[in-house]
């Protein structure tokens, strides 16, 4: 497919990774965005407006330079509508664990892409079952330090597939990246916008 080239505002390799697979050409802008929960705010809204924010602070970040558009997103675990982050060190990433252990939870991704006064928000929800762990499978995978930088303290594709039980859903959506919710943004941003 004939994709714009695109600004990845993610530090991601998993989601530029997505991107790479899909054949999407795109350089990488790396920003720090405030991705604190507010009050009261739901997970659906919580992943659209961080994802938007992202998208948003990149194309303000190019200024005057000759653009494309930008591209973010924001992932994240709810389990007993209760947002799971990433986790701030390995207690925590335990508890994480611990309270996905045997039972099923929701992965919610919002992508977003912004060109000039165009901005476009797509969501995949997604669920994953994950098995019964022990303390020691626990341990064991904190020990791998795969989880550190992920919601929820784990990556689906990595070592804590052994974990999964079920998939419902979009397997790059729980990633990361929505490659199917992706591909419609960037079909749509590549059409003429009429005002």
């Amino acid at each position: 497919m004939n994709f714009p080239k695109v600004y990845l505002a993610s530090g991601s390799p998993r989601r530029s990774e997505l991107l790479m697979q899909m054949g999407v050409t795109f350089d990488i802008l790396r920003l720090e965005i405030d991705e604190t929960l507010q009050e009261n705010e739901s997970s659906i809204h919580y992943v659209e407006r961080v994802a938007m924010a992202k998208a948003q602070a990149g194309w303000k970040a190019l200024g005057s330079e000759s653009k494309h558009p930008v591209i973010a997103a924001d992932t994240s675990v709810i389990v007993d509508h209760r947002i799971l982050g990433k986790p701030d060190n390995d207690e925590e990433a335990r508890s994480m664990l611990q309270l996905l252990s045997g039972r099923q939870h929701q992965v919610l991704t919002a992508v977003t892409v912004v060109e000039d006064k165009r901005v476009l928000c797509r969501l995949s929800k997604n669920y994953v079952t994950f098995s019964v762990l022990t303390l020691k499978e626990i341990d064991w995978y904190l020990s791998t330090g795969e989880g550190r930088d992920k919601a929820g303290s784990y990556a689906v594709q990595g070592l804590a597939a052994m974990f999964i039980e079920d998939i419902r859903g979009s397997y790059s959506g729980i990633m990361g990246l929505p490659i199917h919710e992706t591909r419609e943004l960037l079909m749509e941003i590549s059409q003429p916008c009429y005002e």
